[in-house]
């Protein structure tokens, strides 16, 4: 396969800085722009490209070869990406895998974005790290600082969470507990892990109201992931917190995020986001250290806690920031990192069975 048929020619990132990296494009013949980011797994690059998190972000891969095992049918966490483009070091046109049906140029091409080529991926890297939240530009042409800057203010009004979110009920069938899943920009994984232990999932847009979760009779709480600032979602805390005082509850990334809103907590932007699959976590409560997958740019701020009703259950090693929380005598918990690893180590797998025993034995007790 010809390298360069596949490539649309030159294609430029301009960033707010007015600073221009020129390689070369792939994919949809399309401008990106967003926040600019970089994720550090060696491999997981269909679950990043489709991971509705990344809404709105221009992702770039410090791992130095990108696409070599191709696209297949099984690793899609969303049915489109909602991300606005990739940068990567070099691209693999011709993968080599025995479920690849398609390249990563292929599939950036069909689903409308484009991918940048090329890049020197660790000055990009070097760039977030230094400057915290970049934007830019992927484009055949260099752009104007004001035209960027003029994106990112359009950008800034976006509702990420209401783009990605389903808009009807969706049910899966089951024969344990009965889980709704508010959906805040879900991964697929999240919904497998469920299924795979049996559980019967209503999955419900994210403004579903209490009396209408309450009329579906769960026996859990789920809040999925999502983009976002997560003040964003404050409108709907109250009536999420009515929910959660009800029903088991377990928040994975925006959901953990969210939870904390509810009880009066508060987020704040980290300089550069938590994005991989090697973030070390440590359980507060036995001292062990567990590999997670993250993939979030704001985190909880621990002061602004109410200590007495949540308290702080998992603590990033790195940066010792906010890594789960859990309720003083509710049944109801959350974890910034994501348990159903995909991709990324399994190692937190056990945080849905923790939340399966709670419905039990909530469930236990009321029809004692």
């Amino acid at each position: 396969m010809d390298r360069e048929k596949q490539s649309l020619g030159t294609g430029y990132l301009t960033l707010e800085s007015g600073e221009v990296f020129t390689g070369k494009l792939y994919g949809a013949p399309i401008n990106g722009f967003g926040e600019v980011v970089f994720h550090t797994g060696m491999t997981g690059y269909q679950e990043v490209m489709t991971d509705p998190s990344f809404a709105g972000q221009i992702v770039t891969f410090t791992y130095p070869l990108i696409g070599n095992y191709g696209i297949n049918e099984k690793d899609y966490e969303a049915a489109k990406p909602a991300l606005t483009g990739m940068i990567v070091s070099e691209l693999c046109t011709e993968p080599s895998h025995y479920e690849s049906n398609m390249t990563l140029a292929q599939a950036a091409e069909a689903f409308g974005f484009p991918i940048l080529a090329g890049i020197d991926t660790r000055t990009i890297t070097k760039r977030v790290r230094q400057d915290g939240t970049v934007f830019g530009v992927i484009s055949d042409q260099p752009m104007q600082v004001e035209e960027v800057v003029s994106l990112r203010y359009k950008h800034a009004k976006k509702s990420l969470v209401a783009n990605v979110s389903r808009q009807q009920v969706e049910r899966y069938p089951g024969t344990g507990e009965h889980v709704v899943l508010i959906d805040l920009g879900m991964k697929q994984s999240i919904l497998d892990a469920l299924l795979q232990e049996g559980c019967r999932v209503t999955v419900v847009p994210f403004d579903t109201s209490f009396a209408q979760i309450n009329a579906l009779a769960p026996d859990g709480l789920l809040f999925s992931n999502g983009p976002g600032d997560p003040e964003h979602l404050l409108a709907y805390c109250s009536e999420w917190r009515k929910a959660v005082e009800q029903y088991p509850t377990l928040g994975i990334c925006l959901g953990h995020q969210v939870l904390a809103l509810m009880y009066g907590g508060k987020t704040e932007k980290l300089a550069y986001g938590h994005r991989g699959s090697n973030h070390p976590v440590k359980d507060l409560m036995t001292g062990k250290v567990y590999m997670s997958s993250q993939n979030h740019g704001y985190v909880v701020k621990e002061e602004s806690l109410d200590k007495r009703q949540l308290t702080v259950s998992y603590r990033n090693v790195n940066d010792g920031s906010v890594e789960g929380l859990r309720h003083i005598s509710l049944p109801v918990f959350s974890v910034q990192f994501h348990p159903e690893a995909h991709p990324g180590p399994s190692d937190t797998s056990h945080i849905f069975h923790q939340f399966l025993q709670s419905m039990r034995v909530v469930g236990a007790k009321r029809y004692a």
